[in-house]
């Protein structure tokens, strides 16, 4: 049995990887990229919901 590509986990990299960088954002102590840390999270977190139920 072969191992699966990369490029068959893709959709579910993009929304994590948008998460992890929200999150780094979130936790600098700037207001800015705090607001812009949250907004990328909700972002991902809604695309993910969005890629899971495909």
């Amino acid at each position: 049995m072969a191992m699966p590509s990369l490029s068959s986990y893709w959709n579910e990299l993009e929304p994590t990887v948008l998460i992890v960088v929200g999150f780094v954002l979130f936790v600098f102590p700037e207001p800015a990229t705090s607001a812009l840390g949250a907004g990328l999270m909700l972002l991902g977190i809604g695309w993910w919901f969005y890629e899971w139920g495909r």
